[in-house]
């Protein structure tokens, strides 16, 4: 590095060092008054990784680079872009605070040019490899090229190296090929808890070695390396490397005069060792102990810029010391730990900050002007803000699906993505689908057959070449369109999140399909919910799902998912029974996608449909009768807004059932049969319980605001049903998705469904164990409704 580059950067490392740890402490100031709240875990976090930052991003990175940043430096983070102008002051005080910076880099909460939310460990990591296989997917096709390949950066803890996510990712990764990847572990050797155990830097070199990854160990600093050459080095060099880790934190805390005693103690010689350690003060000794290279900016600069020369993907282990640069650096409990006020004051006078002047971007900086000319040129800024756009895909106005006179939903859906596959224009170019080794059991056999399998190199089909019969083509080839999972769930949503933010990362788009068995939705939960979080746009398809998936056994039947998919912000989930129910839904969906419109409800359904978001498909095997009829408008948007009348109420009905998914057959029936019972009997259509009841939250939420008008699709559908009229709500799955229906309007209702875990059998079996079938209906309504016996009601045998 030059010496003029060096200079600006010890400066903008000083600058944020303070910065960052002003903002933690000016919010620990104004919180404790107001709940007690205390960040200490910022504190130490951040000034570990305050060089590191400094060094990627006013050195290494560039405008197409993505990082994501470890959630505790997120204070280091908003003072890198406060400095690059991305920030503002206000925003900074009030760090933690209601619209303030947040406590961890947020997309979709900041302001300041966030790449990857983090806060849940481990997912902002294996999504910057998920990113790099989502950007090869894009240049394969020869899309976005203009921008150039960018490295797909993580900062990760060594603690965080825990989670189990990561080395999922890694294997997915080590089997697509994956590129332009590097994670930089914060090798501090402190958890929140503990310190880390003797050699894991050795595992992870070994790991990552086995993955295909290159490894950079980055361990010594300048100020070592030049006393290494001293004579005595060798012997210091030595006893570093075999030093404890709980030891090197300990003397790290206590500073040079204990550095000095345990040196002196067990390598002094009376010779060449003793005179190294003498030439220095205690101050420069502990400066010496504490320079690893994790904290010197040109070991790193020149690690980076090596690094960037290749695009094979790279693990640098950072050693660095937490807490660095503070008076609780390397203090075993410094996470929960907090700088005094007197600490601060010291730390304060050391950087020649003024008081008032706390904020000021260039205070204590020896040259204002030349900095700011430096921050100009810096190469990850100077385009500016880096989110990117992308336009919409035109959507066709139908879906087309030829019905057969029985099916199943992930039938239909397959059948409709096939359709898609057949398409020459723009839309079908534009999906991308991907599924956890259950391609072919969710329906995608087809649409892979026409499409193909991506991979960054063409690979033939072996089966094929050998003349051995197969239903499927498996091509692999860079112009395919599936990209094949292992079985790991967090894998597919985490690819899922990376290939719907394509649009925003690399300015194209993309519309993605995920498929995976609908219980298994709950094994990758965390990453589901950190895609929606970052405000990815997907389509997921469960399927099958429920006790309906009777033969086999509680293990794959689902019972909590539709409660998951009303719960789960950013996600609208559907559980169509009819196939065209189910391509009127999914033409919504490729285009729900893709809006980004104002928050405001539509004062219709009252629902957010302009923001947009992700879609939720919530499938079934069960094949049913299908409807004879055609779509028109108004049906269309009922089906799409939640629900609607299969056979409309009459003015003194009742009874109404309500029903959603695979038990439509049980619920027609039950109507038929109660007809001679209960007066003008509805039935109700559930396509979404989730849109219903949003739309009904937020009319309320309107009414209360002052809006008396404000009226949901659900209160207009009810709305005239007579008070006295019960409701019986039937699903394959658990009774709470449905059992709000009744407190819309005042109606008694009676909820069945899924509460405890399945057992093998046939359909019918379960459906008549669970009261789903047509007499657990005609059960419930009898109960809740006085009137004359239900002549078709059996008794229930003891």
């Amino acid at each position: 590095m030059n010496d003029e580059r060096t200079a600006a950067l010890v400066e903008l490392e000083r600058k944020v060092r303070w910065l960052s740890t002003w903002m933690i402490h000016h919010a620990n100031h104004i919180r404790s008054n107001d709940d007690g709240l205390k960040v200490g875990g910022h504190q130490a976090s951040s000034a570990s990784l305050s060089t590191i930052m400094t060094a990627l991003y006013f050195a290494a990175l560039r405008p197409e680079d993505r990082i994501a940043v470890k959630p505790h430096a997120s204070p280091v983070f908003h003072a890198i872009q406060y400095l690059f102008g991305n920030q503002t002051r206000d925003r900074l005080e009030n760090f933690r605070g209601y619209k303030g910076a947040q406590s961890y880099p947020s997309r979709t909460k900041d302001a300041d040019d966030v790449d990857f939310s983090t806060g849940s460990v481990g997912l902002g990591v294996a999504q910057t490899l998920f990113s790099s296989l989502t950007q090869d997917y894009l240049t394969a096709k020869g899309w976005g090229e203009d921008a150039g390949k960018g490295k797909m950066v993580a900062l990760l803890g060594d603690a965080e190296m825990d989670e189990g996510n990561i080395f999922e990712a890694l294997l997915e990764g080590w089997k697509h090929d994956v590129r332009n990847t590097w994670w930089v572990v914060d090798y501090n050797r402190q958890s929140l808890d503990a310190v880390v155990r003797e050699g894991l830097w050795e595992r992870f070199e070994a790991i990552f070695h086995n993955f295909g990854w290159e490894v950079v160990i980055l361990k010594y600093g300048s100020l070592q390396q030049q006393a290494f050459r001293e004579p005595g080095g060798e012997e210091l060099k030595r006893w570093i490397d075999e030093c404890p880790n709980q030891l090197y934190s300990a003397l790290t805390f206590q500073g040079g005069a204990a550095w000095r005693k345990r040196l002196m103690d067990e390598i002094g010689d009376q010779g060449p060792v003793s005179r190294l350690i003498e030439r220095r003060s205690d101050g420069e000794l502990a400066a010496l102990m504490s320079n690893l290279a994790g904290h010197d900016l040109p070991a790193l600069v020149d690690a980076f810029e090596t690094a960037r020369k290749h695009d094979r993907p790279v693990c640098f282990i950072a050693y660095t010391v937490k807490g660095y640069g503070l008076p609780l650096a390397g203090h075993k409990d410094n996470h929960a730990g907090l700088m005094t006020p007197g600490q601060l004051e010291t730390l304060r006078t050391s950087l020649s900050i003024r008081p008032g002047h706390e904020w000021d971007p260039f205070e204590g900086v020896k040259d204002p002007q030349a900095l700011r000319h430096f921050l100009k040129r810096v190469p990850f800024n100077a385009k500016g803000p880096r989110r990117k756009s992308a336009p919409a895909v035109a959507i066709p106005d139908t879906l087309e699906v030829e019905i057969a006179g029985s099916m199943s939903t992930q039938q239909g859906f397959g059948l409709l993505m096939h359709g898609i596959s057949k398409r020459k224009d723009a839309f079908a170019d534009r999906v991308v689908t991907t599924s956890p080794d259950v391609t072919v059991s969710t329906n995608l056999g087809a649409w892979v057959n026409r499409r193909g399998l991506f991979a960054r190199e063409e690979m033939a089909d072996i089966f094929k070449a050998e003349r051995i019969p197969s239903t499927f083509t498996w091509n692999f080839a860079p112009s395919g369109q599936h990209m094949e999972l292992g079985i790991a769930e967090m894998n597919l949503f985490l690819m899922l999140s990376a290939l719907g933010l394509s649009h925003s990362l690399f300015g194209e788009r993309l519309l993605p399909v995920g498929t995976l068995y609908d219980p298994f939705i709950e094994r990758g939960l965390d990453a589901l919910n950190y895609a929606c979080y970052q405000d990815a746009r997907f389509i997921i398809a469960g399927t099958p799902s429920g006790v309906t998936l009777a033969p086999e056994g509680g293990a794959h039947q689902s019972i909590a998912t539709p409660l998951i998919g009303m719960a789960q912000d950013g996600l609208a989930s559907f559980e169509p029974a009819f196939v065209d129910e189910l391509a009127t839904i999914m033409r919504f969906a490729f285009d729900y996608l893709q809006r980004d419109g104002e928050e405001e409800p539509d004062e219709t359904s009252w629902l957010r449909d302009a923001v947009g978001g992700s879609v939720y498909l919530r499938m079934s095997t069960r094949s049913i009768e299908q409807p004879r009829r055609s779509i028109d408008e108004r049906l269309a948007e009922d089906i799409v807004n939640g629900a609607y009348w299969l056979r409309k109420p009459g003015p003194n009905a009742e009874m109404i059932i309500a029903y959603a998914g695979a038990v439509a057959p049980e619920a027609i029936e039950a109507v038929g049969l109660l007809a001679e019972a209960r007066r003008d009997v509805g039935l109700l259509a559930v396509t979404s319980a989730d849109r219903l009841n949003a739309g009904w939250n937020a009319a309320q939420r309107a009414r209360e605001e002052g809006l008396v008008h404000a009226r949901s699709h659900v209160e207009r559908l009810l709305g005239d049903v007579p008070s006295h009229c019960g409701i019986v709500t039937v699903l394959d799955g658990h009774p709470a998705t449905l059992a709000w229906l009744g407190s819309v309007c005042g109606h008694r209702t009676r909820s069945l469904g899924v509460e405890h875990f399945g057992q093998t059998g046939t359909i019918a079996d379960l459906y008549r164990h669970y009261g789903l079938d047509a007499q657990g209906i005609l059960r419930a309504a009898a109960a809740l409704t006085p009137g004359k016996p239900v002549r078709h009601l059996r008794q229930i045998a003891v």
